[in-house]
């Protein structure tokens, strides 16, 4: 038997029922790590954001903005997997701190874009940068092959669970691609009800 048909017959006896297989518990362990560690992920960057003005949803924001360019609110709450109303309470705070500005939206006048402004951009590249610093000190053991594996794996379960939210089921081959565009929560970032003037990065 080759390695591909092995791999397949293993897989073929995770899903058949009966006692947990080790896959299974490993999947579950993963699981189960997800929500702990998106609470960790959040307090970190809350505390990373101390004295700037920003909250911790308001630096996703930034950071999809960042990636992806100017968004409508709903385009930007479907990229974030996340309900309209959070994703527009950040908005609203972010143009209060003046770090992103509404454009008119060619495809939809009655939807406008939002856009980072130079504040903005500045104040997610300083962000960024000090993460990645703090990365590559603090994770320097991981190889690109192991983070390219967690990808998949996150990716592969956000997919799954996206469809059981749904109440559909797509095969893998039929989906093309995985990603975790499923609509949740605030997700345990909630913006602050106090609104400081943003100061860019505190002096360290």
């Amino acid at each position: 038997m080759s390695v591909s048909e092995e791999k397949r017959a293993g897989v073929a006896k995770d899903a058949g029922g009966g006692e947990p297989s080790p896959t299974e518990d490993l999947l579950y362990g993963v699981i189960r790590r997800l929500w702990p560690l998106h609470r960790t992920v959040v307090r970190a960057v809350e505390h990373e954001l101390a004295g700037t003005g920003m909250t911790a949803g308001e630096h996703a924001l930034l950071d999809a903005l960042r990636t992806e360019g100017p968004r409508t609110v709903p385009q930007l709450a479907r990229g974030m997997g996340l309900d309209r109303q959070p994703v527009q309470r950040w908005v609203n705070h972010a143009l209060e701190l003046g770090l992103v500005v509404t454009a008119p939206n060619p495809a939809h006048r009655r939807s406008s874009l939002i856009r980072l402004t130079d504040e903005g951009t500045e104040a997610i590249r300083d962000v960024r940068e000090s993460e990645a610093a703090a990365l590559r000190q603090r994770l320097a053991d991981l190889s690109a092959e192991d983070v390219r594996t967690a990808l998949h794996v996150l990716d592969r379960l956000g997919e799954e669970f996206r469809q059981l939210a749904d109440g559909s089921r797509v095969t893998p081959e039929e989906t093309g691609s995985c990603g975790t565009t499923g609509k949740s929560d605030d997700n345990g970032i909630t913006p602050t009800s106090s609104h400081p003037v943003h100061k860019g990065r505190p002096a360290r």
